[in-house]
């Protein structure tokens, strides 16, 4: 599916404010609005939007695989280069600065295009990237996509053997120590840089290099000076291999791809992996026309989003999609907003998402918990191998609360499957259970944000919530996840945020888990949330929180304010009995001021998180489904 025009999901407007409503009717507008981007098969989606790395690699395994055509050159390079920053960067969210790697990649994706390298916006791109240390301090990542074009030595870059497919799921470093999307990614991966293809481009990147040395190793009796020095030796090993344990490692790893392809032609929904598996296999000889090919080329087309600007139009690749998860956050919203139970699209939505439960495929999962039984929501349309346990709270909240629709089942089968997915230590990672070795973040590989996926608290949170409403409440699991909750949560009364931005993401979803799951509304730990929250309260009554304080620990709780984050901070308060509360009323009184004529809000700032320090996300629903949810059960409390 092509998408021509951004009404035609989620519109991006500029309209001015609208004359202040009462709390009740911005909720009523924003239930309108809501409403009217319902699909008419049940489901809301919102564009996806990451940086530009998306579309310059998309170019780049077309003119890999020889497919690359004029048209869709344009059009991607069109929307590179209105990503640009003024400073002639590229940035990995909006408002952020210059990223050296999301630049290199955007100026080789522009060079395919036929942008000529003296052009000013390459120059000062250029200057940038020179400044920055060049080519040479890039990630992994971008380096990998330069060797596959002649343009960086394979020999490099570190070296992962195919052989790591063998390793039993005990032995460290086996493919299952890595997240569910590192180690889609790495099991091709290790047979791309195997077989070190080149197909050489008709440019250079000199202009993009300074000569830096390459760092020189940590210390032997450090975890990363040990794998620094085994990677030399892994170097030596890959050119004089044992024959007859590559070739089988190189057909066990084909075999282990193509049993991850999805029914949309993806790898687990997500671009990195979809890439690299179409890579690695045309290298194997599978041909453009076999149906895993196909099946993965053609799958794009619903990825991309295409919008007519001055310019032309233009073209942007999704990272991933999200329909179940803006699905059921947008019931969610809706009953919280006073919809009844069985309105006709609350029913549609709940319909659409019961038809989205994955059954029948026992995915990744499974290797750290064989017995237990099937169940749960994935993210995407598409994505049976990879359920998680964050979609799947979130859906069994908005299933539960629905009438007229047979969900009893479904719901049994989430709870079971999450709870099953619990980690040893009582917390909840998103795709894994006790995915937790950290050996593999150590390795000279891996320098492109998080490769495990540990327990989070806002993972946590959303699952303790989904018990408590559930009736289980006083359960084994849901006192585990609520000491986990409760142990981490930082000095300052706040929670870290893994999957949104940050401590007022994580702040805001963890109060109202705790209050649901019985801690007293006066408990230390509530009361120190709420003071943090004032604390971090802006002057407009809002609140926002900068990308960078994944980083940088002085933008904690600061930042430009947005309507998804000022909902946040005001689900928290009220879950805290703080709805009456100066600050509460401030909040709305922000929302209702920044509200749009035609019922949205405009939010520029990513609040959605990939990876954190590395790669960032904009929901562009998440000013909508948040504030509906918040704005409702603020007005149920306090009947304005």
């Amino acid at each position: 599916m092509t998408l021509t025009a951004p009404e035609s999901r989620t519109p991006t407007r500029t309209a001015t404010r609208t004359p202040t409503r009462t709390a009740r009717e911005t909720l009523d507008a924003a239930v309108g609005f809501l409403r009217s981007i319902q699909d008419e098969r049940g489901w809301w989606q919102g564009d996806l939007e990451t940086n530009v790395t998306m579309d310059a690699e998309d170019l780049l395994m077309r003119e890999f695989l020889g497919i690359r055509t004029a048209e869709e050159t344009a059009e991607a390079a069109r929307w590179i280069r209105s990503q640009q920053r003024a400073d002639g960067t590229w940035a990995t969210f909006a408002g952020g600065p210059g990223d050296l790697s999301t630049t290199i990649e955007a100026w080789v994706a522009l060079r395919l295009a036929g942008d000529p390298a003296d052009a000013p916006h390459l120059r000062r791109a250029e200057e940038f990237v020179r400044a920055e240390g060049g080519i040479e301090r890039s990630r992994v990542f971008t380096r990998i996509w330069l060797a596959l074009f002649g343009l960086w030595s394979w020999d490099d870059l570190p070296n992962m053997p195919p052989e790591l497919i063998f390793l039993p799921p005990w032995f460290p470093l086996n493919v299952y120590d890595w997240s569910c999307w590192a180690r889609q990614t790495v099991v091709p991966l290790t047979i791309v840089a195997t077989l070190k293809p080149v197909r050489p481009l008709p440019f250079g990147v000199d202009a993009l290099r300074t000569g830096t040395a390459p760092e020189p190793f940590a210390k032997p009796w450090t975890w990363a000076g040990a794998f620094q020095r085994l990677d030399v030796g892994l170097h030596a090993y890959a050119r004089k291999p044992l024959g007859p344990l590559r070739r089988l490692a190189m057909r066990r790893g084909a075999e282990w791809i193509l049993a991850r392809q999805e029914a949309d032609g993806s790898w687990g929904g997500i671009q990195p992996p979809w890439v690299y598996s179409l890579i690695a296999l045309h290298l194997l000889g599978y041909p453009l026309d076999h149906p895993a090919m196909k099946a993965g080329i053609a799958g794009f087309d619903r990825f991309l989003v295409r919008k007519e600007t001055p310019e032309g139009t233009t073209r942007m690749l999704e990272a991933c999609q999200s329909p179940v998860w803006d699905t059921c956050l947008a019931v969610t919203a809706l009953l919280d907003a006073g919809v009844p139970a069985d309105d006709p699209d609350v029913v549609r939505a709940a319909t659409w998402l019961l038809d989205e439960e994955v059954q029948g495929v026992r995915g990744d999962w499974a290797v750290r918990r064989p017995d237990l039984p099937v169940g749960g929501w994935a993210f995407e349309f598409d994505n049976d191998g990879y359920p998680d346990t964050d979609d799947t709270a979130e859906v069994v909240l908005a299933l539960r609360r629905v009438a007229g629709v047979p969900v009893e089942d479904a719901v049994a089968r989430g709870i079971a499957w999450t709870v099953g997915m619990q980690s040893a230590d009582g917390g909840w990672g998103a795709f894994d259970a006790d995915n937790t070795r950290e050996l593999v973040t150590k390795l000279p590989f891996c320098d492109f944000g998080a490769v495990i996926d540990p327990p989070s608290a806002d993972v946590t949170a959303h699952v303790v919530e989904m018990l408590a409403h559930s009736g289980l409440t006083g359960t084994e699991a849901c006192d585990r996840g609520v000491r986990w909750l409760l142990a981490h949560q930082e000095p300052d009364g706040s929670w870290f945020g893994r999957w949104g931005t940050n401590y007022v993401y994580g702040t805001g979803g963890v109060v109202p888990a705790l209050v649901a799951a019985g801690v007293s509304r006066h408990d230390p730990a509530i009361r120190r949330a709420v003071r943090w929250l004032a604390r971090m309260q802006n002057p407009d009554g809002g609140w926002g929180e900068d990308i960078r304080s994944y980083e940088d620990p002085a933008w904690r709780g600061r930042g430009e304010s947005t309507a998804s984050q000022t909902a946040w901070g005001l689900l928290a308060l009220v879950a805290a009995g703080e709805a009456h509360s100066p600050q509460a009323r401030r909040a709305v009184r922000f929302l209702m001021d920044t509200q749009l004529p035609d019922g949205s809000w405009e939010e520029e700032p990513y609040t959605g998180t990939g990876f954190p320090g590395a790669f960032y996300i904009r929901y562009r629903l998440y000013r909508m489904t948040f504030p509906v949810s918040a704005l409702g059960r603020w007005v149920q409390e306090v009947g304005e």
